[in-house]
């Protein structure tokens, strides 16, 4: 089993949290766990509605726009006072081969699941290092275990997680924790909605719930690093 590298517990009761992507499965479920456990919450997506529904102030943004950091932000101060802990579960997903896959949809892999979370966190990183809080980057198995016919989207969870780990160095100084989730198949619904290709067939994945909880225990107890066998 990989090693749990493990910094200091945090209390989650009135801790500032954004949560992007919260719209989405898995951010959904996320904002609930977190909500409680007493977090207070932004929450940041790009379907108005869906974010209007759930616990938290609402923060309209596309994270592939650079601006959209600067929108948290500013809501953070406005709403919270400041900000304890950035969760991002945001991404897209692409099947079929290299050669297969259009060029827009390569861009857009990277846009979404690393150029965007890069440059949310080079505008909302001054907050976390006042607060010494913490940053969750939600990647993908396929960052350990890269798919034949899903080249582009493996490559891009696997820059996530090299981003996430370089910064978990680069940040040890201003103590802010910088946790690396890949979570193995979730059963989230993400893989029905592909921007090009269709899923291969694939074992029955884990329930969203529980990936959800394991990865707001491993914020409370401060794991730094969450691989796939850490979902059981």
């Amino acid at each position: 089993m990989a090693e749990q590298r493990t910094g200091a517990a945090r209390e989650l009761s009135g801790a500032r949290i954004a949560v992007v992507g919260a719209s989405g499965a898995l951010g959904s479920l996320l904002v609930a766990e977190l909500a409680g456990r007493g977090a207070r919450l932004l929450v940041v997506g790009r379907d108005a509605d869906r974010l209007a529904a759930l616990t938290g102030t609402p923060v309209v943004a596309d994270l592939g726009d650079a601006r959209a950091g600067d929108a948290v932000a500013a809501a953070a101060r406005e709403h919270l006072g400041g900000l304890d802990g950035l969760v991002n579960a945001a991404g897209v997903v692409a099947f079929g081969s290299l050669v297969e896959t259009p060029d827009e949809v390569v861009e857009e892999l990277f846009l979404t699941n690393v150029v965007g979370p890069l440059f949310l966190l080079r505008r909302v990183l001054p907050l976390l290092e006042e607060s010494q809080g913490f940053v969750v980057q939600l990647s993908a198995v396929v960052a350990e275990q890269p798919l034949p016919r899903m080249a582009a989207y493996s490559a891009s969870k696997a820059a996530l997680s090299a981003a996430t780990t370089a910064l978990r160095t680069e940040l040890r100084r201003s103590r802010v924790d910088v946790v690396d989730v890949r979570p193995p198949h979730t059963e989230t619904g993400l893989a029905g909605r592909p921007l090009s290709g269709a899923a291969p067939r694939l074992p029955a994945g884990k329930d969203p719930a529980e990936v959800a909880r394991r990865i707001v225990d491993a914020i409370a107890a401060g794991e730094h690093d969450l691989g796939a066998d850490a979902f059981g």
